[in-house]
């Protein structure tokens, strides 16, 4: 797209929004301006003037025109997805310099579900993990910050921070009080692939990240498990939500050995890039089960698909998040930016892994087996309706409070059965069978 058909995008988007923010004003004069197509580009400019005319003319007080802007290309760009965001011209100078990739995070990934902050997954013995952050947690409040008014970009910047600082998080979580977590900012590693082989020649890959380099050690485990006389594989991906989709390719050309296994889609669906599998990477053509949950997203989704579409093996958990999108950030006249979605990620028959609605997102698993205690985007509304409901209003301080320390419930983790793995165990295993065999004697 030109650069004049950038910037008339961009115009048309803020008419949208404008539109959005003010049509009960247009309503009460003008009927005819309200039944316009939203789409017609000529009748959203002439919205627009009209709409400014309103605000210059009769507007109580002397309108700030570059506030008025500001909070529109916001607003438009929180209708659009999590990944798109409105940058101010000191966040476009830091995102340019990358100022970002400076600061101490608490590793987690994240997204937003009705207007709050989500977590897809906590990255083992970060910070997160060890202040006792959760996949499926709901972060209400960032210090004194609501979530919900802030945009995906603006509360992954809060949560950054010198190393060492603290941040007080007020978390919402199913069948639990909501709560108030104090994570210390710091660095972490990402754990290394863990391997181990279970009874009948089964060697497992428990797999935490599929950013850059990934993949090469991911292969150097698929190999000493061959050596060791491995027939069969389970490749657990559940908590996988950072990651590459180079990275997952090579993942999947492990164990797929020709056909397409990727797409980057553009606008109306156009295949922007295609990954296709090289026979020279090939690897692994024993039998494949691979584990996901609602951890499971992006790089990690790649994977899964390319191994469910070829029928390579079985997916056995849940439904996974739902992510895998590319941004280009557009400068503005004004200095200011719009972050904005310009591609999808998706499977090799072209199925985008993010959707506005929660059954079309993420890889469905060929055998769904749900763990009870993992809590669904969908729950969302309900834990803060119950909040509401209970008026339990949250009281966050500025400044983290050395006492009283918050109580952190041990889960057993260690006592309780992992049904997931032990399905994809039964597979490789044909335990079904021999059972549904023993049980017609």
């Amino acid at each position: 797209m030109s650069y004049r058909g950038k910037v008339f995008l961009v115009l048309i988007s803020f008419t949208i929004s404008l539109y959005a923010i003010f049509g009960g004003v247009l309503k009460n004069w003008s009927p005819a301006f309200a039944q316009q197509p939203i789409n017609d580009a000529g009748a959203q400019i002439r919205i627009f003037e009209s709409v400014l005319q309103h605000i210059q003319n009769d507007y109580v007080d002397e309108p700030n025109l570059e506030k008025v802007r500001a909070g529109a290309l916001r607003g438009l760009a929180y209708g659009l997805d999590p990944y798109s965001s409105y940058l101010s011209a000191e966040q476009v100078k830091d995102f340019q310099a990358k100022k970002q990739n400076t600061l101490a995070g608490i590793g987690a990934e994240f997204s937003q579900v009705s207007s709050y902050l989500y977590v897809i997954a906590v990255i083992k013995d970060s910070p997160a993990d060890r202040a006792g952050l959760k996949s499926g947690d709901v972060i209400e409040y960032i210090e004194t910050k609501a979530t919900r008014d802030l945009s995906l970009y603006d509360a992954r910047q809060l949560l950054l921070g010198d190393a060492g600082s603290k941040v007080n998080l007020r978390v919402l979580r199913t069948g639990e009080k909501p709560q108030t977590l104090i994570v210390t900012r710091g660095t972490y590693k990402i754990p290394a692939v863990e391997i181990k082989i279970e009874e009948g020649k089964i060697g497992v890959l428990k797999v935490y990240s599929l950013e850059a380099g990934e993949a090469g050690d991911i292969r150097s485990r698929v190999q000493d498990l061959m050596k060791q006389g491995v027939q069969k594989i389970i490749l657990d991906l559940r908590g996988v939500a950072a990651g590459d989709i180079n990275e997952a390719v090579e993942v999947a050309n492990l164990f797929i050995k020709e056909g397409n296994l990727a797409q980057i889609l553009g606008r109306d669906n156009k295949v922007s890039k295609s990954f296709a599998a090289d026979p020279k990477k090939f690897v692994f053509d024993g039998k494949l089960v691979v584990l996901i949950d609602l951890g499971t997203a992006g790089a990690a989704e790649v994977v899964a698909s390319a191994i469910l579409e070829k029928q390579r093996g079985e997916i056995v958990g849940e439904r996974s998040f739902g992510a895998g999108t590319q941004q280009q950030l557009f400068a503005l006249r004004s200095g200011d930016g719009l972050l904005l979605t310009t591609a999808k990620w998706a499977s090799a028959m072209g199925k985008p892994f993010l959707s506005e609605e929660r059954a079309d997102s993420g890889v469905k698993p060929s055998i769904e087996v749900k763990r009870p205690e993992t809590p669904d985007p969908i729950e969302v509304e309900d834990l803060v309706e119950k909040q509401e409901e209970q008026n339990q209003e949250p009281k966050p301080q500025a400044t983290p409070q050395p006492s009283p320390t918050p109580k952190i419930k041990e889960q057993p983790k260690q006592n309780s059965e992992d049904i997931q793995m032990k399905k994809a165990l039964e597979i490789l295993q044909d335990k079904a069978k021999a059972a549904s065999a023993g049980s017609s004697e």
